[in-house]
Formats: structure tokens, sequence, C-alpha cells
């Protein structure tokens, strides 16, 4: 049977700054996917690295009083250093200061070169030193770059130039022809729609006279490289090209991860170079959007700038991995803040992991002393369904890269277990000596469902993936985590195993003790204009608010309810799962109006039955009964983000 492979990059980092929450989020990404195919059998190789060429480095060290060698050497181990304290696994780390790639740069121009495809030219253009990039008119916006709100510098001078555009309509057939070789889909769109326009050849030289730290040119010593042409080789120069087995064994199979910004490097620069060098061109490329930070952009000028570091010591590292990969949906953009974060925490790790994880074992601890009973014959009861629903959803989310949607399906499973213990009820089991065989059997299916959400949770969480197993009793494989196919077989903690005392997974945070104000609070004032005055509530405390469980929904379906004008039945996605919620909102909405609307939803809500339909939560709206307003988002939330 053939070797399957996968080999996974991040972009290569530029040196001009620090590691931030951006640089954090393509690599633990890029390390949740690869982690994900060996889960399923692959053999994987996952590069990364840093791009330490061109004018901002320069601008940078000169800034520091240091040679640009100096500089990079300082920043590039920055980046180094940071990726194993956020259990990154990546198997290589490139450099382009490094001689091997310089050399295998050198060859694949004279290879280009030597083939007509790049010719020597005088070129007056709009050059912002940011992008270190020349720019197209229609390219600005109010004649300012895209990126950097400057106008560019005009510069003339002569260059070689890459002869991009006899290779436009090939590219073009091959995008349309490869379906997912640009994921997510919009981004195919977007590249699409910008090779509607003819490609002008691209700059692929500085003059010396102008800037010295770069590759040198191999077919002329005045000019060095481009930093884009520069940095796209590290991709096939890290694995050994030409000749590296590496390179034969992987590159048939490469994936680049990279973020939205640098897009048309990659998608289009990139190819391009391949197809003109005679060299296979890669598998996909995979697309993320942005964070921002607190509602705005990353910026350093604006001091938004999230620190890694400083949020994995604060919080811990597995839960800074399972924030990013629950919070953002791949492709689109997504909001850091701590408070979501802390959030997401207690209710998603600490309540709903957490105190499932501590609460079975409790259980077992109690009623069996620890040991893991034996199970007789309980097939009416078990979770192996649910469980081999959360393992097809986690499995067909993950090969799409739809990391959001792989965790919901685990949390789904979480919440199907927790509901299991309240049908069951083992504590009334337990009283009886002749449901003794029961209990056992309600146990041992929760231990195994422990262990096949301990399984799951081994991409993004591999940590607490290896603290939950080892508590169960379970040997974990010298390769560090278990195949796809080896989770679902019911029975692999054996019978009078004693397993690990009840430990706390995820503490919870006690949001009390950092957003408590030393102000009293104030009488409620009469709200002007509005024809009514607020009900003045009796004050409660912070943990009596913790009690409501709020989050986002997304209404799926919506439809009236027979026999009555203002009810209305809902399908309101939560992210885990999707709920029934009959809100009396027909008066001031219609069905048509709500489906795809994000809403404010109690989750936790006690089921209630009205009008003969089963109401799973309730959505929150303001106003009087005659004005409704639904509360909601000006911004698009992820279905069942924590609301705080």
């Amino acid at each position: 049977m053939e070797t399957r492979t996968q080999f996974f990059t991040t972009p290569i980092y530029y040196v001009n700054a620090q590691p931030h929450l951006g640089h954090a989020y393509t690599t633990i990404a890029a390390d949740v996917a690869t982690r994900f195919k060996q889960m399923d059998g692959h053999d994987t190789y996952f590069l990364t690295g840093t791009d330490e060429h061109g004018d901002k480095i320069v601008q940078a060290a000169q800034k520091q009083n240091q040679s640009p060698q100096e500089y990079v050497n300082k920043i590039s181990q920055l980046f180094q250093d940071l990726w194993p304290r956020l259990s990154v696994q990546n198997n290589q780390f490139i450099r382009t200061t490094d001689p091997s790639h310089i050399q295998v740069v050198k060859n694949l121009l004279t290879r280009i070169h030597d083939k007509g495809d790049i010719y020597f030219s005088s070129y007056e253009g709009q050059y912002c030193f940011g992008c270190e990039r020349f720019y197209q008119d229609r390219e600005l916006v109010e004649g300012k770059c895209p990126d950097h709100g400057v106008a560019p510098s005009t510069i003339k001078e002569s260059n070689y130039f890459f002869k991009m555009g006899q290779y436009q309509d090939w590219l073009i057939d091959h995008i349309k022809t490869h379906p997912g070789f640009i994921h997510p889909r919009q981004y195919e769109t977007e590249l699409l729609s910008f090779l509607k326009e003819p490609l002008e050849d691209l700059c692929i030289s500085r003059p010396k006279s102008r800037l010295t730290w770069g590759i040198t040119l191999p077919f002329d010593s005045d000019y060095v490289t481009y930093v884009w042409f520069d940095a796209l080789v590290n991709y096939i120069s890290a694995p050994g090209y030409p000749d590296g087995a590496l390179f034969k064994k992987f590159w048939p199979s490469a994936r680049h991860f990279v973020a939205k910004d640098i897009i048309k490097p990659h998608g289009i620069y990139w190819p391009i170079m391949l197809k003109a060098a005679g060299i296979d061109i890669y598998a996909g490329l995979n697309v993320h959007g942005f964070w921002n930070v607190s509602g705005s952009k990353m910026s350093k000028s604006v001091g938004n700038v999230t620190d890694p570091v400083a949020v994995t010591d604060r919080y811990g590292v597995d839960a800074f991995r399972y924030f990013l990969m629950r919070e953002m949906v791949f492709g689109l953009d997504a909001n850091f803040t701590e408070d979501v974060l802390v959030s997401r925490i207690n209710a998603d790790l600490a309540n709903d992991l957490g105190n499932l994880f501590s609460r079975v074992l409790s259980m077992n601890l109690k009623y069996f002393k620890g040991v893991v009973p034996a199970m007789t014959s309980a097939p009416d009861i078990s979770l192996v369904p649910d469980a081999q629903a959360a393992v097809d959803g986690f499995q067909k989310a993950m090969a799409r890269y739809e990391f959001h949607k792989a965790i919901a399906a685990v949390w789904q499973f979480v919440s199907s277990m927790n509901k299991y213990i309240d049908m069951h009820e083992p504590w009334k089991l337990a009283k009886e000596e002749d449901k003794r065989p029961l209990l056992a059997a309600v146990i041992c299916n929760l231990l195994e469902g422990l262990r096949t959400v301990a399984c799951l949770i081994y991409p993004v969480m591999p940590g607490t993936s290896e603290k939950m197993l080892t508590a169960l009793g379970m040997t974990i494989p010298e390769k560090g985590f278990f195949l796809l196919d080896e989770i679902l077989s019911w029975g692999q903690i054996q019978p009078g195993t004693r397993l690990a005392k009840p430990a706390i997974l995820f503490p919870r945070i006690d949001v009390s003790a950092t957003d408590a104000s030393d102000e009293k609070t104030a009488p409620a004032k009469k709200k002007t204009g509005t024809g009514f005055t607020p009900e003045i509530k009796p004050v409660i405390t912070m943990e009596d608010f913790a009690k409501i469980d709020l989050r986002t929904g997304a209404i799926l379906a919506a439809e009236k309810i027979a026999g009555s004008d203002k009810l209305l039945k809902l399908q309101v996605d939560l992210g885990t799962d999707t709920r029934q919620v009959v809100a009396g909102i027909g008066r001031q909405y219609t069905p048509k109006d709500l489906v795809g609307r994000q809403v404010v939803v109690v989750a936790n809500l006690k089921q209630a039955t009205l009008m003969g339909e089963d109401s799973q939560g309730m959505v929150l709206a303001a106003g009087t009964k005659k004005e409704l307003v639904l509360a909601g988002f000006d911004v698009q939330v992820s279905p069942g983000s924590p609301i705080k």
C-alpha cells in the first residue's frame, strides 16, 4: 500500500518585528492540521521559518544600531523559541539567510533566466517601501498603498523583470480545473477576479545602489533579488530541491497556510514561478482571515498587537490553542479579546469538558473505589452511536480545515455525555444492589466516552489529551496519538485498572476578581423618550450572573405556530447543536426576516412547552410588548460564542 503523505507550510515570517497573534494562529492552524493528518494515517512534514532580506530589515536593524545579520539572528530566534512554547511540532525551521536556501534561489533564477523569461529594462512606477513592491494605479486606494495608507514614491530605475503575463491563461485554467486548489472558495473567486485584468511583468530585482541586503542575482552582481522571489523559494529549498529525498517524497502533497493579505504572491507569483522553472506546482493554498483585537485590526501604531507568550503564560497553552481554533471560522476574520477568551475557558473548558471529566472520575471513585468495573452487555445504553457521530463529524470537518466545526462535533458528544448522566442517574442506581451491573455499564460507557474525547482533542489540545488519557489508565502510543480508526474500538480501558483521582483540567477563572469595581451601584434612572420606567431588579452577584449561559445563535429556519399571532418556532444554530426555540416576536418579525439573523440565546433555560411546541431556550429582545427589537451584533460572531 502506497504511503499517504502531507506537506504543510506556514509563510516564512518577516523578521522586521517580533511574533504576534497572527503568526501564532497560522502556525498553530498548520500544526493542528498536521496532527490530524497523522491521526488519519498520513506521513507528514511541517515547515516554518523566517524571511530575512529586504529594505525593512535594514531599516529595523538601523533603529537598533545593529547589522542586518545581527538583527535577523535575534528576531529569528524569537520565532524559533516560540513554537515549542505553543506546543507546535514543526519538522524544520528554515531561514532565508541559510546558504543552502541562497543556492537554490540562484539556481532557480538561472533556470528561468536561461529560458528567456527574465529580461532587463528601465521602469518608472509607484513604489511602497513598506511593502517593498511596485503598485499599479488600479491597486491604490485614493492614491495610497492599501496596507500602509501612504502615497507610494515614484521611482525610475533599471531592473530585471519576470514575464508573468504569458502564463496567465494557464494559471486561470489550473485554478478552474482544480477545485479546492484555493481554499476557502471565496479566495479562489478573488484571485480569478484579479486575473481578469492583464498581468504585468514582475520586477524581481533591486539595484545594490539602493539595497545590498539580499541575494545577489547570479547573472548580474550589481543587483539583489526581490524579497518575494527569494522568500517563496523556501518551500522547495527546505525539503532539498531538486534531488533531496524529502522534496521527492513530500512536495507533491504541499499545501501552504497563509493569511489573506499575502494571497497574491502565493496564488499568482508562486505558481507562475514554478511553472516557468518546470517544477510541479503545489497541491493547494489555505487562506485564513485576520484577527482583530478588541474590534480593530492589529497594528503597532494603535498599540493592540497581542503577544502570544503573555496570553499563554496567563491562561495556558491548550486554552489558547482551543480558543484560536474554536473562535475563528477559517477564511473569515475573527475578534480577539481576553473577555471572550475567558468566557470560552469557563464555559467550554472548565464547565463542559472539565466538569464532565471530574464528574465521571469522581463517580467511579465513589461507586467502584477508583477501579474500572467489568461491563456486562448493555447495548441499549451504549454511547457508541454518539461517539461515532463525533468521530465522523470531526473527521469530515478537519479534512476541510473547518477547525471550529470539528471542535463543535466533539463538544456535541460532551453535551451528549452530560445528558447521558442525567438520564441514567448513576447516584440512584448505586442505591440498589440489583442495579450494580447497569451502574457498571453506565460508568464504563462514560469512561470510554472520555477516552474518545481525549483522543479527538489531540490536534488542538495535545497536553490536555495526554493528561486525560493518562488519568484514564491508557498507555500513550510512542507516536503520541491514537489513529482515527483505533478510537472507536470500545473497551480499551481495561477492567481492574485503577484510575487517577479526579483532577481539575481547567480551573474556572474568577472574572469578578478582575472585573470588580469599587463604585457603588447607582440607582436606576428613568429612561427618557421611551414612555416607560425600567423595573428596578434586585442586585445580583457575579456568581448569580455566571449561572446564565448566554450564547450567540444563528437562526436557520423560522415558521409561525398555528393558533398564535405572535409565537414563532425557530431552529437556532448554537455551534455545538441546533435548538428549537419558541419566541413571541411574530408581530414584529416575519419568518423570512429572521433566517440568517444572529441572536442572543439563553442556552441553559429549563425546557418549556408553548402551544404544544418544545422550547429549548430563549432569544433576547428589548422594548415593550408592542415594540420588541431582537438583541444582536454589529459584526459576524461564530454561533455558540459565549456572551459576557
